[in-house]
Parts: structure tokens; sequence; C-alpha cells
């Protein structure tokens, strides 16, 4: 089958995690992405370790893990944008490309003659994608930014983390770079996006794509709540703030989740629990009820579940079709017998070693496949063949090779 993006060249001027999950994503769909790093350095993350990818020998390599997560599919190119010469290379790229992704300071770009107006003048086709912590107009436009920065100043921690009054209370990180990842997938979205609208119009497109703005947007639901009752959300734990009951509970052999969503799974769930009387009382009948009355509705389920062994009620809920599941950590999800059948773990070959593992694209198509065949490459890698490919003769390479322009 063929892979949805395999006509499409993706010049990736980005690094650390925002940008290089994006054109990663694009990479897994077929696109030729062109991944251009600092000579001698390269992508931030390649020094992000332990750990690091070891060799065969057992000796650890420059490849770190936070690296290898976000660079797959891509072929790397080492060039000193600075420099003149460097950056005729990025223009020549740029002529015969799709997309370009950026994530440098805001202004950075246009400074070194590689912003939208100089390469859309080269290219009026280009869709060209710039991230930045708060985007590029505003009074932040120029501060630099991370994650867990973002997760503070968007509001997500001060709905994450246990209660204030209660032990471990106050905000808390989620354990993922969790912006960084879901401003990758909304800027190839974004991407996409451009790319349909350029095959009805001819016409190229800039994305400014900000990492608050995307936290903001995942506000969701404790956003709505907020606007529609001026009522500030708070720190539940694990507490759901509209939907009951839904958190952690313990049973006496070890810990399990309910994500109940409905009435009638309700009524299931206390049918398990030997207590149908409790799905017709007025106090838990509904949903509205169940969140009204927690603190009696919690009293009842921590009494009611501490009684159950673990492994039979998670079987009887699953087969009555209540929400519920066990708290694995990351070695239970990769033995977990989905994840296993669903092929979200694959093993790459790679210039330092026999194999590496991945863990590889959620997308899955009938017609279409993925291109999951390039581990993420080494530093400046493909220096000789993207350049000799562009035109560049050896004696071109050697040169630039001997003024560490690539």
């Amino acid at each position: 089958m063929s892979n949805p993006l395999s006509h499409i060249t993706v010049l990736d001027l980005s690094r650390v995690l925002a940008g290089p999950w994006a054109s990663q994503i694009l990479a897994d769909l077929g696109a030729n992405v062109i991944k251009i790093e600092r000579p001698g350095a390269g992508d931030d993350t390649r020094a992000w370790g332990p750990p690091f990818l070891q060799n065969e020998q057992g000796e650890d390599t420059r490849e770190s893990g936070y690296y290898l997560i976000a660079n797959r599919g891509k072929k790397s190119i080492s060039v000193d944008i600075k420099t003149a010469e460097g950056q005729e290379i990025i223009k020549t790229i740029a002529k015969q490309a799709d997309v370009v992704l950026e994530n440098f300071k805001v202004g950075t770009l246009e400074k070194l003659g590689l912003g939208y107006e100089d390469l859309q003048r080269i290219n009026p086709r280009l869709i060209y994608c710039s991230i930045t912590g708060f985007g590029q107009s505003g009074p932040r436009k120029s501060q630099p930014a991370y994650d867990f920065m973002i997760q503070a100043m968007g509001g997500i921690m001060s709905v994450t983390g246990e209660a204030d009054h209660k032990p471990g209370g106050g905000p808390q990180k989620i354990g993922i770079p969790l912006i960084d990842l879901i401003t990758g997938v909304y800027a190839s979205s974004a991407i996409l996006s451009a790319l349909v609208h350029r095959n009805e119009t001819g016409r190229g497109e800039y994305i400014d794509m900000a990492m608050l703005d995307v936290q903001v947007s995942l506000l969701a639901n404790q956003a709505m709540n907020y606007l529609l009752t001026d009522q500030i959300p708070i720190r539940r734990g694990n507490n759901h703030p509209n939907i009951q009951p839904q958190r952690v509970y313990t049973c006496k052999n070890g810990q399990i989740i309910l994500a109940v969503g409905s009435d009638a799974q309700f009524a299931k769930l206390c049918l398990i629990l030997g207590c149908p009387d409790m799905a017709e009382s007025e106090k838990f009948k509904t949903n509205a009820a169940r969140v009204v009355n927690l603190a009696e509705l919690d009293n009842f389920l921590d009494q009611a579940l501490a009684k159950q062994d673990k492994a039979t009620l998670l079987s009887a809920l699953e087969q009555a079709g209540v929400p519920s599941g066990p708290i694995n950590n990351i070695a239970e999800v990769f033995d977990d017998p989905q994840v296993k059948h669903r092929g979200l773990l694959k093993k790459f070959p790679h210039p330092l070693r026999e194999d590496i593992p991945q863990v590889v694209n959620p997308f899955r198509f009938r017609h279409s496949a993925l291109k999951l065949d390039l581990p993420p490459p080494l530093l400046g890698q493909h220096n000789t063949e993207i350049l000799s490919a562009l035109g560049y003769s050896d004696s071109d390479i050697s040169r630039l090779k001997e003024h560490s322009i690539i």
C-alpha cells in the first residue's frame, strides 16, 4: 500500500520536541523529512540523557532516549545556518519543499533571511509552520518556553494533583511533556489542512502555532465549568468534576479505576457489588445527584470495593460493560495483549546496533500504510546523499565539511 504523504517534502528546522513530534508524524505518513541540525551538536535533545542508546559493545552512544522518541523516519543533514553558504543550502531545499517547520525564537530566522517572507518569495506554494511558546504576537512573544512552564502558566497544573487539604496536595505537572506533544499533533493537523487548501487554491500558508494557545484550548470542560459559573476549578486528585463515580478505588488486593459514564453503567456497578437498591436511590439515581452527594457515594464505594478481589471484580465489570481497569506501570502497558495486538512496539534496524525499539504511530488506515522503515538518524548521516541530490559535487561537499558549514 502507498503512504499518504509520499509526494510531500518537509524541511524540518525544528528541534527539541514539539516540532520534531510534528515532523515525525508527517514522516510516518510517508513524507520525505529533511532534518536540519547544528554541525557538531545537533538537536538539543541528543544530549538529554541518560538513558542513551547503547551500541553492540554495551557502550553509551550520543543518541539519547529523548532524541530517539521524536525523530524516526527522517534524514539528517548538518548545516550552519548562520553562514551564507548554509543559508543557501536551506533556500535550495526550500525551493523543492512543500513544508517548512521551525521553532526558533520569534524573529531569528527573519534575521538570517530564512523567514516566511524570504522563502515564500522563492516558493509561493510553501506551507511554513512556526512553533513557539507564545506565538508571533503579544507581550510574551519573545519569551522562551518549555513544557513545564506552559503547564504552569496555562492552568493545567491548577487542576492536576491531589486536593490541597489532603496529604500530598498541591499542583502537579503531567508525567509526560504533554503540551509539547499535543502542540506537535496540532501543528501536523494544521499543516495537513494547509496542504489540502493548497490543492484547491495553489497558495501556500503561514501557520503560527503557540504552546500556550494549545494549553488553554486543552482546558476543555474545566474551562467551560469556570466560564459558566465564575467558580475557579480546583485540584480534585483523581476525582472527576462532572462525572461520578470516577477515580481510583482500593480493592482488598490492589487498586483499580472506575470511569462510570452513565446511569445505566452505575446500575450495573451496584448490581455487581450486591447493592442494586443504591441505583434506585434519589441520591444516586442520576449523575447530577451523584455529583451533589459525592461524599456519601465515595464512602459507600470505598467500603464496598475494599471487600472485592481485584481480578474478579475487573472481570465482572468488563463483562457487564462498566468502564474500569487496572493501573498499569509502563512495563505492564507493553505486556498488555491489546497493546501487543495493535503492534504499538516495533524494532528498527540502526547504524549503531542491530535494532532499537520504537513506539509507533497510532494511525491505522485500511487502504494506506505508514512508512516505518527509517530509524532516528545519526547527526549529519545524510549530508552527502542530500547535497548530492541538490547538485553539489564531491569537492563542494568536502569544502563545506572543511569549513564546518556542514
